[in-house]
């Protein structure tokens, strides 16, 4: 079974960076992913993020949100290109540095509040080489309303009914300069109107199956149904409380590989091993019992192959999926 985890090209698409005191990820470092780690346990790719906290929108919140994720996807790709890594922005560049036997450095863009009201951000992130945009985080943005609202920014439960017309404009714009659309994070309204919006499949970078396991940043099974309508991808997270309710209220969620292999055996029940990926999370909140930072990712694997997933299978679940759906998105592009 280790050798079929060894020849998988294993993808984590989510995956935080502290800042801005970044520790240099070519040592070993108290992170939950550096490079050192990542080859330890076999994991060959990571989406590193850019990720922006929601702030007031006005003017001065935006340009300090857009600056700082500017920053951070340039920081991130310096990191690449030396000691057996590369700076990934497409599928085929994946799969060559795979081939390589080099690890992949991948970007994102979590929280479209960085954008403000300028699209053409979405074209410089993407020529920076971020692959998606997380359209929200948690507390709406002028976007669209996030699943879970900031009253503390003075958010309603509900702002724009979804997408405003502003993210129905990023949205298509995001479509044309191939970016994928990530609906993490956003209600469900947002999400369910950005699906039917988006000319390239949307993707769901970090959620759970709400069936399994209700919180408000998982996703229920018209959800899941609306994701295997248009080609879409959801990937599994290893966010404890996600994946696994506290055996009391105020505990910390128990969560096990085990649980999240759990989501995915759903997921694909559900909605098709077509529509389902994995991700972890790890230095925003993710880190199960087994599956606790980078060097044990075979564990995952190795849950998996246990539960009958075959090689193949397992290549799709954790990078082949997304792969396929990054392709569409660049081909869909103008």
């Amino acid at each position: 079974m280790m050798a079929v985890h060894g020849a998988t090209l294993c993808l984590d698409t989510h995956v935080d960076i502290p800042w801005p005191n970044t520790p240099d990820p070519h040592s070993r470092t108290s992170r939950q992913v550096d490079y050192p780690k990542m080859r330890a346990g076999g994991l060959n790719a990571v989406v590193f993020i850019a990720y922006t906290q929601q702030g007031k929108r006005d003017e001065a919140g935006h340009a300090a949100a857009g600056a700082k994720a500017e920053a951070m996807l340039r920081a991130i790709a310096a990191t690449a290109g030396r000691d057996g890594t590369r700076l990934v922005t497409n599928a085929d560049e994946l799969e060559a540095a795979f081939a390589a036997k080099e690890l992949a450095v991948m970007l994102g863009v979590e929280n479209g509040y960085a954008m403000g009201h300028d699209l053409s951000r979405l074209k410089l992130w993407r020529d920076l080489g971020a692959c998606y945009v997380t359209v929200t985080h948690d507390g709406h943005n002028d976007l669209a309303d996030a699943a879970r609202f900031k009253p503390d920014l003075g958010d309603a439960p509900t702002c724009h009914g979804g997408l405003s017309e502003l993210g129905r404009q990023a949205v298509r714009e995001m479509n044309r300069v191939g970016l994928m659309v990530d609906a993490s994070h956003t209600s469900k309204s947002s999400m369910m109107q950005a699906a039917e919006l988006s000319r390239a499949p949307i993707v769901v970078t970090h959620t759970c199956c709400k069936t399994l396991c209700d919180h408000p940043r998982n996703i229920d099974d018209e959800q899941m149904d609306m994701l295997r309508q248009v080609g879409g991808l959801m990937q599994i997270t290893a966010v404890p409380a996600f994946v696994r309710a506290p055996e009391a209220p105020g505990q910390r969620s128990q969560a096990t590989v085990k649980d999240i292999a759990d989501h995915v055996d759903y997921a694909v029940n559900r909605i098709g091993l077509d529509h389902v990926g994995l991700s972890s999370d790890f230095d925003g909140g993710g880190g199960v019992e087994g599956w606790k930072d980078a060097s044990e990712t075979a564990n995952l694997s190795l849950e998996l192959l246990r539960r009958g997933y075959s090689a193949r299978e397992l290549g799709l679940l954790w990078s082949g999926n997304f792969m396929r759906l990054m392709r569409i998105t660049q081909r869909l592009a103008d």
